[in-house]
């Protein structure tokens, strides 16, 4: 089991910074890869951005430039550095993590994010 608790989603204006935090633990060696989806309303959920294992990383086409994921594994920890920000960014984020040989997928809270224009 991975337990997953996210943090720092707020209210910005548009053109401000947000950095998103996911702190794993539980089977944290089981982890194959972690990232962020969002929701917005009436939407379906979108991946946003994931790194592996390995520290390859893929991003959404629409935040590339913008967004950045990181991770520090002394903290089993997770980032999204968002920059930039648009109003239809404004979404409810959750952070996932892939663990174990079956791939199960296991995912956090969410945390809001709304952008102002």
């Amino acid at each position: 089991q991975v337990q997953l608790v996210e943090s720092g989603g707020g209210l910005v204006q548009a053109g401000g910074s947000l950095r998103l935090s996911c702190a794993a633990s539980g089977g944290i060696f089981s982890i194959n890869a972690m990232g962020w989806y969002r929701q917005a309303p009436g939407k379906q959920r979108e991946l946003v951005a994931r790194i592996t294992s390995g520290g390859n990383t893929n991003y959404a086409d629409s935040i590339k430039g913008r967004f950045t994921i990181s991770r520090d594994n002394s903290k089993n920890t997770v980032y999204l550095q968002m920059n930039s920000l648009k109003p239809e960014d404004t979404a409810v984020y959750y952070c996932y993590a892939v663990a174990g040989t079956v791939a199960t997928i296991y995912w956090g809270q969410g945390t809001q994010v709304t952008v102002s224009s």
